[in-house]
């Protein structure tokens, strides 16, 4: 509720559908623009989910599963490892805390973490592992979930 700004646009043509189940997968290549700074990518998630329940669509009809591949992890990283990374503090835990409470999952690629040895200890708490962001991507596209790629 804190982030994801929504403007209410009455005449639209187009709205969603409260009665469909919103299966919406997002792949997250990126990291924001500046580390000290709020990740444009994760507040665009805020609006994605904001977006949808503007228009009525309830919180248990929106399933989004976010996988965080590449340089996207550094944002699911706990705030110690930031700082070890970034010399700041971590200024997206808030809109995650924000994100997962309102059942958003979030998977970071195990190849990743493996590759740049990150012990997923050190993960913002909730952030699950996924061996492979990209078969994480293909599952949940077989089980009917829309991509949208940030």
């Amino acid at each position: 509720k804190s982030y994801g700004t929504v403007f209410e646009l009455p005449n639209a043509d187009h709205k969603p559908d409260p009665s469909i189940n919103y299966k919406i997968i997002v792949e997250l290549n990126e990291n924001g623009s500046k580390p000290d700074s709020l990740n444009e990518y994760i507040e665009a998630l805020a609006t994605l989910v904001n977006l949808h329940a503007a228009e009525g669509v309830p919180k248990e009809n929106i399933h989004m599963v976010v996988v965080l591949r590449k340089m996207a992890t550094y944002a699911v990283f706990g705030n110690d490892l930031y700082k070890e990374k970034f010399k700041c503090d971590n200024p997206n835990l808030q809109i995650l805390k924000e994100l997962m409470g309102a059942g958003v999952e979030f998977y970071v690629c195990g190849q990743t973490m493996e590759k740049r040895n990150i012990d997923t200890k050190k993960l913002v708490a909730g952030t699950k592992v996924a061996s492979a962001g990209l078969t994480a991507i293909t599952t949940y596209q077989l089980q009917g979930y829309t991509m949208v790629k940030f």
